[in-house]
């Protein structure tokens, strides 16, 4: 029983991972904004989940367990890749601002969708548990 539990959980799981840590890529970008030469990054987040769940490789591949992860990849093994520049700045910087605040906003809200539907999963085995 625990394993299907575990099996059903598990797109939601790593896609909650995945949207955390992009979450924190984007803060980064925010962060950095007047950062000299600081590069804007992010994930594709539709293809890093694929990669996930389908076993792929989003990323560089790994042929030996002694190899080292990517300079680029995040805990998971994704690549992140650097956002396209709109404006060039004077000192090199690429965020933009209004692109980082779009993007963590939205994820933000994927985040908190994926919390609430997670809630509503667990009420449901908790309702199918009792019996009512």
């Amino acid at each position: 029983m625990i394993d299907r539990l575990e099996q059903d959980l598990s797109f939601t799981q790593t896609a909650l991972r995945l949207r955390s840590q992009r979450q924190e890529m984007l803060a980064s970008n925010i962060a950095n904004a007047d950062t000299p030469h600081y590069k804007a990054r992010d994930i594709d987040f539709k293809s890093a989940l694929a990669g996930a769940m389908g076993g792929t490789d989003a990323g560089l591949a790994r042929t030996h367990a002694g190899h080292l992860v990517g300079a680029d990849a995040l805990p998971s093994g994704i690549a992140a890749k650097y956002r396209t520049e709109y404006q060039g700045a004077v000192d090199g910087n690429t965020v933009n601002m209004d692109v980082e605040r779009a993007a963590f906003a939205e994820n933000a809200m994927q985040v908190e969708a994926l919390m609430t539907f997670i809630n509503r999963r667990f009420r449901t085995l908790t309702t199918a548990i009792q019996g009512q």
